[in-house]
């Protein structure tokens, strides 16, 4: 019980290539929709890079010319001498653009998001199918909350990696790659300053992932327990109000919901500072493309087509960077959430029903032979098998003593118990109850 308490609270590498692998099986019979999807973040990455380069070419080459404007530009060739229309075309180019991005961001969505359905259907189908084959003493181990967390709360996890975190990772990558050769090669010493404030947004990086790190490891750890607590004490429901345990039982759940909600509380916190600091870091970078790229436009040596496309392209790389720190928390969540389903599903029945059951032949006869049966062996007891039947200090609990009785074909028998039995049994169920609730708390 206490290590499958403790397993949730590990949370594991952001990235283990032993697990994604196995992950990535799962992917297999949607090959070619995972590879469209691949392809359209490939061009819309592209596609999304382009704007502001086209407003560099409309400032430099149609609305100040005099500044000696790009003759340069891969576009000259297709675009008209006139000012208006050269600046048409220009601005159908940007709608053609952002309509494709949309085209494309749309194939890529849906594609993923049906693909993580479809993983997500299979996953769940084959844990659910392993429970069943699972022997009784495996759910005597592992709460049967605990369990649904995994068929629930780690698949989903896994589809919001499949479906938001690789595919956004990939995207954002490819917008940065891109982003940062296009300024490189327009005017190296302006993406120089842009890139001034990285190392301080890096370090604000750090502590943002630190601090959310463990919220969703004390978040995850919440989520597990209040499943648990919950499976556990509405199925005994019955045995709580026999014994008027609501109060204390309320009491308990109100702790794990406060120690959900502190969690919460924490990571909402990190995300009010990490987002700002990351924005004023950001508006500080643009301020000083402005300062240094105004002076260089003053003196002409820098076109003002190129400034507006730098701060265009300052605003756009900055948020690729939000969204890797956010994405890499999903990761790490996914990974610790398949850690824990494979060793689930990596769990081996200890009895296995055989693939063909024997059949009996003709009627059957059924003999109890001075049967004895106790639920648990208490220390220092021997083996209690006692002619007299009477119970010695020390030894179990026997539920049966020298049982002994036949049962002929064709016949019927019932076991009727007494109200002593009876209340004993049900006290047994209130021990039973209040020791697994003791131990998932």
């Amino acid at each position: 019980m206490a290590d499958s308490h403790h397993e949730e609270e590990v949370l594991g590498k952001a990235y283990d290539s032993r697990l994604m692998k196995r992950l990535l099986t799962y992917l297999r019979p949607y090959k070619w929709q995972v590879a469209v999807a691949l392809v359209a973040i490939v061009f819309k990455a592209g596609f999304d890079v382009v704007g502001p380069y086209l407003t560099m070419v409309a400032v430099d080459k149609y609305l100040v010319p005099e500044q000696g404007g790009r003759s340069g530009s891969i576009l000259d060739s297709w675009l008209s001498a006139e000012p208006l229309t050269g600046i048409a075309q220009v601005a159908g180019l940007y709608v053609a653009a952002l309509a494709i991005s949309f085209f494309l961001e749309f194939a890529q969505t849906y594609l993923m998001q049906w693909t993580g359905q479809k993983v997500m259907f299979d996953l769940r189908s084959q844990i659910f199918r392993h429970l069943q084959q699972m022997h009784v003493g495996f759910y005597d181990k592992n709460p049967v909350g605990r369990l649904v967390t995994r068929v629930t709360t780690d698949v989903d996890a896994l589809n919001e990696m499949f479906t938001a975190g690789v595919v956004s990772i990939f995207e954002d990558i490819f917008v940065l790659a891109g982003i940062l050769i296009i300024m490189l090669r327009m005017e190296w010493w302006l993406a120089l300053i842009t890139f001034a404030v990285l190392p301080f947004i890096f370090m604000a990086t750090m502590v943002f992932r630190r601090k959310v790190r463990d919220s969703y490891r004390r978040i995850r750890v919440a989520i597990a327990r209040i499943n648990a607590y919950l499976q556990e004490h509405v199925s005994g429901i019955v045995v709580l109000q026999l014994f008027s345990r609501e109060k204390r039982s309320y009491e308990k759940f109100e702790k794990i919901n406060a120690t959900h909600m502190e969690a919460f509380k924490d990571a909402i916190m990190a995300h009010a500072v990490y987002y700002p600091v990351v924005e004023i870091l950001s508006a500080t970078a643009i301020a000083a493309v402005i300062w240094f790229g105004g002076g260089a436009v003053l003196q002409q040596t820098v076109t003002l087509g190129v400034l507006v496309a730098f701060m265009q392209y300052a605003q756009r790389f900055f948020r690729p960077i939000q969204d890797l720190s956010e994405k890499y928390n999903i990761l790490q969540s996914a990974m610790a959430s398949s850690e824990r389903i494979f060793k689930l599903l990596d769990t081996k029945a200890e009895i296995v029903s055989p693939a063909r059951a024997r059949t009996a032949e003709g009627p059957g006869r059924i003999e109890f032979d001075g049967v004895w049966f106790a639920y648990r062996q208490t220390p220092g007891s021997g083996d209690g098998a006692k002619g007299d039947g009477a119970s010695r200090p020390g030894e179990p609990d026997w539920v049966l003593r020298d049982v002994s009785f036949v049962l002929e074909p064709g016949r019927t028998a019932a076991i009727v118990l007494g109200l002593v039995s009876m209340a004993l049994l049900v006290a047994g169920l209130a021990v039973f109850s209040r020791r697994e609730y003791r131990d998932l708390s």
